[in-house]
């Protein structure tokens, strides 16, 4: 049985979501050198782990429904990891010159 979530929560989640927006938009125009790549992923991750849980439903639901997120993300795991090897082998090789 899921359960029902007061509009008040999606509120907070959108006022949260629009937050971690405008913190994105902001380290655009920040100089953080390396940094600036792993704080937009975290930004990033934490808006995706908002978006799962309360507006796809995630937290409440069945267990069945958690298998099947958790399924999605270790396929989209795997893809990318056969897409990243494919991408990082490509400069061991080199091609022949006529």
């Amino acid at each position: 049985m899921e359960t029902i979530h007061p509009p008040k929560l999606y509120w907070k989640n959108g006022a949260a979501l629009m937050a971690l927006l405008a913190l994105t938009w902001t380290l655009g125009y920040v100089n953080l050198g390396l940094f600036n790549l792993p704080i937009a992923l975290c930004i990033s991750f934490a808006k995706t782990i908002l978006i799962i849980l309360f507006f796809m439903h995630i937290k409440g639901s069945s267990r069945l429904l958690h298998l099947a997120a958790v399924t999605g993300l270790l396929w989209l795991f795997i893809m990318l990891l056969l897409t990243l090897s494919d991408y990082a082998s490509r400069g061991w090789f080199s091609s022949p010159k006529y």
